[in-house]
């Protein structure tokens, strides 16, 4: 019998920041600032991470459906309170910190406009098979007082920017 392979937790988890902070780097280099870029962003990775958590607890179609409509609703209304500003100070402070942060330290940001706030701590510090520096790394996102953590890892490019890799 040939069974399918439910992913595990901490897979789900590594899915679901990557792709979190692969679309909030991606969103802070859009142009203009429309409440409708901030909500398609949000409830795409919302809906994502829901189809995600659909699939992993064994929901069959019905629990994917299910997770990627509810996923998509609560995303599309995170996406909408981080403004274009909120993600250039997120933006400012991964790349920086990343850079030239120790190991332990934190960066942080806070937008005075909307009150949204968020750190990145990098964790550990190794070069990749293929020699380039990379970094995994903690970070947080305040909105509205509510505070989500994440976890990844970054490497340098060629140009010296970093780019998340899961």
């Amino acid at each position: 019998m040939n069974r399918k392979s439910i992913p595990s937790v901490g897979e789900i988890s590594r899915a679901l920041v990557s792709l979190i902070l692969a679309l909030t780097l991606l969103a802070g280099c859009a142009t203009g600032d429309s409440v409708g870029t901030k909500t398609v962003v949000g409830g795409a990775t919302g809906a994502a991470a829901g189809g995600l958590i659909g699939a992993a607890a064994g929901g069959g179609a019905a629990g994917i459906i299910g997770g990627v409509l509810l996923g998509g609703l609560l995303g599309g209304a995170i996406g909408n309170a981080l403004d274009q500003r909120d993600r250039e100070y997120y933006n400012d402070t991964a790349q920086n910190t990343l850079e030239s942060g120790r190991t332990g330290s934190t960066g942080s940001w806070q937008n005075p406009d909307s009150g949204n706030a968020g750190t990145m701590t990098p964790t550990r510090t190794y070069q990749s098979s293929s020699g380039q520096p990379c970094r995994e790394f903690t970070t947080t996102v305040t909105v509205d007082g509510k505070t989500e953590e994440a976890y990844g890892t970054a490497c340098r490019q060629a140009d010296g920017s970093w780019q998340i890799v899961n």
